[in-house]
């Protein structure tokens, strides 16, 4: 009876099931890809210990991680800052107190739903194909081509690139929930004083839109690097053409799965966790220089 009504029981029992799933489906396979980081293992045979060796064939004998790595900060370098571009331009126009702009916004946030599964990547080679919808319509206005725009080394990568920016849906509502926090005041006030247009938004939005800024900037981040499924499908699982769609997920998914190399590929996750772990921190601790936050103003 006492257990029953003691709070901190109560509480550990509601928890339990969460704190269960958490030490078996996540703690637990993080602790063994470290361990299998430091093994020869195939899914067929013991693991067998090698110690550092997975991590010293990565960076001194295979070639193609650093073909992967290319691409992989080719791709965050150019996705990540389009994407949030847009989806910042996107929040503005919709931040209108206008008839029937919820179904614009509810429009425009349809593509993030759909935008990263296997049919939206399969309608995506259609479109860029030699015989898609992207030279059809450059036919209609006298620019004829049969260039395949995935099968382009040097186009490759921006489809991809392309796909991830028509993602902005859920950015672009962190946004505009940031956009409607800032009080009317302020650009009522701005007005008085004769700014322009540019002149409120660079001293205005922009500084008190920097907090969700840096947060849509480290989530989008991580998940550009955790791209995966556009770039297996456009390549069919190769990374082609000529591995400028290689992205570091999809080597290391072809390490674990088709060559069933899982140490390699447990050291490959380990090195990308820590890569991304340090771009966070670098984020982070930049952020004190172009981060607004009003409580410490006020302060």
């Amino acid at each position: 009876m006492k257990l029953r009504e003691n709070d901190n029981v109560v509480g550990y029992v509601f928890a339990a099931p969460f704190i269960l799933g958490f030490l078996i489906f996540t703690m637990y396979p993080i602790l063994s890809s470290l361990f299998y980081s430091f093994t020869e293992y195939n899914l067929m045979e013991s693991p067998k210990w090698i110690g550092l060796a997975n991590y010293e064939k990565i960076f001194l004998d295979d070639e193609k991680i650093w073909k992967s790595f290319e691409v992989t900060f080719t791709y965050v370098l150019a996705s990540v800052p389009l994407r949030l571009g847009f989806a910042l331009i996107v929040a503005m126009l919709l931040n209108k107190a206008i008839s029937g702009i919820g179904v614009y916004r509810s429009a425009y946030y349809l593509p993030s739903l759909i935008g990263g599964s296997v049919a939206v990547s399969i309608m995506w080679t259609q479109i860029f194909g030699d015989k898609g919808l992207l030279n059809s319509s450059l036919g209609l206005i006298g620019i004829h081509t049969d260039t395949s725009w995935i099968g382009s080394p040097g186009t490759a990568l921006w489809t991809l690139i392309a796909l991830s920016v028509w993602q902005f849906g859920s950015s672009m509502l962190i946004f505009l929930a940031g956009l409607k926090n800032i009080p009317i005041s302020y650009y009522e006030a701005a007005g008085v004083d004769g700014a322009n247009a540019w002149h409120r938004f660079f001293k205005i939005t922009l500084p008190l839109l920097s907090p969700i800024i840096l947060f849509n900037l480290i989530m989008q981040t991580i998940s550009a690097f955790m791209t995966f499924t556009p770039a297996y499908i456009i390549s069919r699982g190769e990374g082609g053409p000529l591995d400028n769609t290689l992205l570091y997920s999809l080597y290391l998914y072809r390490r674990a799965f088709v060559f069933f190399e899982m140490g390699y590929a447990s050291a490959m996750a380990w090195i990308m966790l820590i890569i991304v772990g340090v771009i966070a921190l670098v984020i982070f601790k930049t952020s004190k220089y172009w981060v607004h936050y009003e409580s410490k103003e006020a302060k």
